[in-house]
């Protein structure tokens, strides 16, 4: 018989450790010569993103020992930090952005005693230079990229372009060797790519105030000898279309993902006219996304083959692998178990390559073969580190939320094989709230959250109005919302739960990170229903993130999601939670990477001197040598046991297997 427990003091095999050392997932696949190669989180590695290929025995191998770490900083939230091909006779050869200083090294890792050759120089001003989503043209001696380059001391004074860099390593210290093939009319660029006749070239453009899910353009150039791109035009986007990915199909035609119609569909403009007004959709009428928001430079939901057919990331919430003959529009999906793909595709000939998850399975590489419609994992397999028996099995809900408008959500119940919960108990759930906020959360499985469900502790993810993956009408519900639908949003899923009997309502917690950590913030301080919360690198006062404290790429993301400053600088006030904390009563724990350059601890730390004195039980971890977005294992252990302890103490549960979170007043 299986002994009953209360929810919250089950015992789990799942640790901290465990959890931690699972966390990222393969990214960035390519191709080189026959060999698929991708960029793979080590967390115990410093949180370094390694180069691993897999050889012809189906072993796999990392390219580059620690510490080099594959990795750009374009946009801070980077893009496709690398590109191989195979040289005949020669091998492979791999240019590769290194976190730690940012420079586009090559490397040929079969040559005996190689060691990796920077091809940029270092520069002293501001975030010094930057390269992303490179291509490489190895017949002109070249690779073709972004370049982000900073102009003066200020996180905005940046430039971007499209540039080509020598790969015989003329520009490693001389700047002017770097040669430009855009201007930089544009505040945002993505990498080139390259007609299959080698003439033109396409990328993708945007302007502030506009994030790329607002408007993006497509813009294209013909190819010159030794200068820039000649007769740029626009051939698509407008100032209310977002275009997410653009790619050439073999016959010569522009293949593109754009939301005219409120989705992000896959559409074609045919080589003779490349006209904006001749598109056509190949999928239409379908009321789900090709496409997604573009983040990360380089992220591709579609991938042209060699036979004229078109893999695509497709779906509404979930996402599946199809293949789409574009002139039929017959779409056939990838048999398998897996729920979300991630917006990175490689093909070889027949083969389609992604990179999937599950609710039972973590990320792995998957091969499907177009000519039988077989998938095969290839690389990177899950391997379960404990019983799936102490999985969560995940309810997908709808819930309804003010002015009855559908909330999509992920509800994980407390489960564990070793104990049942007494009939008269209610389980205490966290709330978590995605970052972005434009993004989602997948459907996987994730053994953080199996961390607290193994326990007796459920979890809700809510992928409130904002969220992508539900239409553009879904996604601008958060226009000038933010604050507000969000934090609406998630309180609602946890009043329904509590309701219906599901949750108790006197033990409920909301948690999150970056735009997740201010929503959590948020509605700390105006709502009554968590009795506390995880703040994770939050945005706490919107009117200072707004001037001069993040980024340039989200510097001017909260005229969208809040208003113009300008117009509404009270709503900037009002709706900061650094403005309320005479309202937070309920405790909570703040954590915070003091390399983080998006969400700065500065935000932290005038908050905690604004809550001094209330008498609010709290407590702060900063950790040195972590940005946004924690990647080393021992930060995440910390983090996950302090978490976990708030809630014990919380919720009056009695913990003895992790550290007890000393909590201030």
């Amino acid at each position: 018989m299986v002994p009953t427990g209360a929810y919250g003091t089950w015992p789990s095999p799942i640790d901290a450790a465990l959890a931690a050392s699972h966390d990222g997932h393969p990214e960035y696949l390519g191709v080189v010569g026959d060999e698929v190669w991708w960029t793979a989180p080590r967390p115990v590695e410093g949180g370094r993103r390694a180069l691993v290929r897999l050889r012809a025995d189906g072993g796999e191998e990392s390219v580059l020992p620690a510490p080099w770490n594959v990795r750009s900083r374009v946009m801070e939230y980077g893009g496709m930090p690398w590109a191989g091909a195979h040289r005949e006779g020669q091998g492979p050869l791999v240019v590769f952005a290194h976190f730690a200083d940012q420079r586009l090294y090559a490397y040929e890792p079969d040559l005996p005693g190689a060691e990796p050759r920077p091809l940029t120089p270092v520069s002293a001003v501001g975030g010094g230079l930057r390269w992303a989503d490179p291509q490489l043209r190895p017949e002109r001696g070249e690779v073709w990229c972004v370049l982000e380059e900073f102009t003066g001391p200020a996180s905005t004074d940046v430039r971007r372009v499209i540039a080509a860099v020598p790969l015989d390593g003329s520009a490693a210290g001389d700047r002017s060797a770097v040669r430009e093939l855009s201007d930089d009319r544009h505040r945002f660029v993505t990498g080139p790519r390259l007609s299959p006749d080698g003439t033109r070239a396409a990328w993708i453009a945007w302007d502030h105030p506009r994030m790329p899910w607002d408007a993006t353009a497509v813009m294209l150039g013909e190819v010159t000898e030794n200068g820039p791109f000649a007769a740029v035009r626009p051939v698509t986007g407008g100032s209310d279309e977002s275009v997410a990915q653009v790619e050439w199909a073999p016959d010569g035609s522009l293949l593109f993902t754009a939301d005219r119609t409120g989705w992000w569909e896959l559409q074609r403009i045919t080589s003779d006219a490349l006209d904006f007004d001749a598109r056509t959709p190949l999928c239409p009428g379908r009321s789900e996304e090709f496409g997604g928001p573009l983040w990360k430079v380089g992220s591709q939901w579609f991938r042209p083959l060699e036979s004229g057919l078109i893999a695509v990331i497709h779906g509404t919430g979930a996402t599946a692998l199809g293949i789409l003959d574009p002139e039929t529009g017959e779409l056939v999906d990838a048999a398998g178990p897996w729920s979300e793909w991630t917006p990175t595709l490689a093909v070889h000939g027949d083969r389609v390559i992604g990179v999937a998850a599950s609710p039972r399975s973590a990320y792995e590489i998957v091969e499907l073969d177009t000519r039988t419609g077989r998938t095969r994992v290839i690389g990177s397999p899950h391997d379960d580190p404990v019983d799936p028996a102490y999985y969560p099995e995940p309810q997908i809900r709808i819930f309804t939320g003010p002015d009855h408008r559908e909330i999509h959500a992920h509800i994980y119940p407390p489960h564990s094989p070793d104990r049942v919960a007494p009939d008269d108990e209610l389980p205490p759930y966290v709330v978590w709230a995605h970052g972005g906020p434009t993004g989602r959360a997948g459907l996987v499985l994730d053994l953080e959250i199996a961390y607290f469900t193994s326990r007796g502790i459920g979890v809700a993810e809510v992928n409130y109005g904002g969220s992508t993956g539900y239409g553009r009408e879904y996604r601008e519900r958060l226009r000038e919302q933010w604050g507000v639908v969000d934090v609406e949003d998630c309180a609602a899923v946890a009043q329904a739960l509590a309701d219906e009997g599901t949750a108790d309502p006197d033990r409920l917690a909301i948690r999150g990170g970056s735009a997740g950590g201010w929503t959590a913030a948020v509605s700390l301080a105006t709502t009554d229903v968590y009795a506390c919360g995880t703040i994770i690198y939050p945005i706490l006062d919107l009117r200072s993130w707004a001037t001069d404290e993040t980024h340039d790429f989200e510097s001017q993301y909260l005229e969208s999601l809040v208003g113009p400053l300008a117009e509404v600088p009270g709503r900037y006030r009002d709706r900061s939670p650094i403005t309320h904390v005479d309202r937070i009563t309920a405790p909570f724990l703040l954590l915070q990477g003091l390399d983080d350059v998006i969400c700065p601890p500065v935000q932290c730390e005038r908050f905690l001197e604004q809550m001094a004195g209330r008498q609010v039980a709290h407590a702060y971890i900063a950790f040195e040598g972590e940005g946004h977005g924690f990647r080393r294992a021992d930060t995440m252990i910390r983090g996950l046991e302090a978490e976990l302890s708030l809630y014990a103490q919380t919720f009056g549960i009695d913990r003895t297997d992790v550290p007890q979170l000393e909590l201030r007043k």
